[in-house]
């Protein structure tokens, strides 16, 4: 594959391409050892080309069968992340949620007052596992796949916001997203308490008049819908939509259009 002849790298290209999937772990692996540049670039490109279709079909199964609650959220984002890590292994990510929520679970359970349990979350997710927002590269794509989210420890309002609710998922706390314009937020909709999270700034609770002042800031009215819990749908597609605004920054157009694609599909589902 390194050889610097068109001819030759089209013909291995054709050859992989009638191999299909079944050529990725061989080509995934040869990646591996290649230091960033050119070829890197073409192999990944390649991986993207085989298996993108097949992503694409077990979106529409997954949407098919219907996203009905945040653990189909969470199998579907972690598809998503096939889109950036074809050959992720989404069990050891799944694994890791259910580590980090066996890790917090003792220090919630025997407390009563439900926002110390939130805040107890909360503070678990951003001190202790150091979780935060990315200041210094916020549009990287890495920010929207939650894989490598949980890797770096850094994300996205959406996607930081997500790691919380897929913890909570598993300890049945009440966490969930709120679709406000510009800046995703989480709530915390128990029996007495209800209040709104800023995952951006280290899990800090705010009220409804520093969003509307936020809002009012970037030239948005706020509305009341603006604060309401946003659907499973509604946080897929506005994290396909933050991955197209990223490869769009990175001028890579090819996979703007495939996420578009993919963004078509979803949206025929709402």
């Amino acid at each position: 594959m390194d050889d610097p002849d068109p001819f030759v790298q089209e013909s291995v290209n054709r050859r992989f391409v009638e191999l299909g999937e079944n050529a990725v772990p061989m080509l995934d692996q040869y990646q591996v050892d290649l230091k960033q540049g050119e070829e890197k670039t073409r192999v990944n490109e390649l991986i993207h080309t085989l298996t993108f279709e097949g992503l694409q079909t077990d979106f529409v199964d997954a949407l098919e069968n219907g996203i009905k609650n945040r653990k189909d959220l969470e199998s579907i984002i972690f598809m998503l992340s096939r889109f950036g890590n074809p050959t992720i292994d989404t069990k050891r990510y799944k694994d890791k949620l259910d580590y980090f929520a066996e890790m917090v679970a003792p220090s919630i359970r025997y407390k009563l007052d439900e926002k110390k349990k939130a805040s107890h979350l909360f503070k678990f997710v951003f001190e202790d596992l150091n979780f935060n927002g990315d200041q210094k590269d916020y549009h990287n794509p890495a920010n929207c796949f939650l894989d490598t989210v949980i890797d770096r420890r850094k994300g996205l309002p959406i996607t930081l916001s997500m790691i919380v609710m897929f913890i909570a998922r598993r300890l049945d706390l009440p966490v969930f997203g709120v679709n406000m314009p510009i800046h995703f937020m989480l709530t915390y909709i128990g029996e007495r308490e209800e209040f709104l999270v800023d995952p951006y700034d280290d899990g800090t609770v705010v009220s409804y008049d520093q969003c509307y002042f936020f809002l009012k800031k970037n030239n948005i009215e706020p509305k009341p819908e603006y604060f309401q819990m946003a659907s499973d749908m509604d946080i897929l597609i506005r994290t396909i939509r933050n991955l197209i605004q990223s490869y769009e920054r990175k001028e890579q157009l090819e996979k703007v259009e495939d996420l578009k694609q993919l963004l078509s599909t979803v949206e025929l589902y709402m």
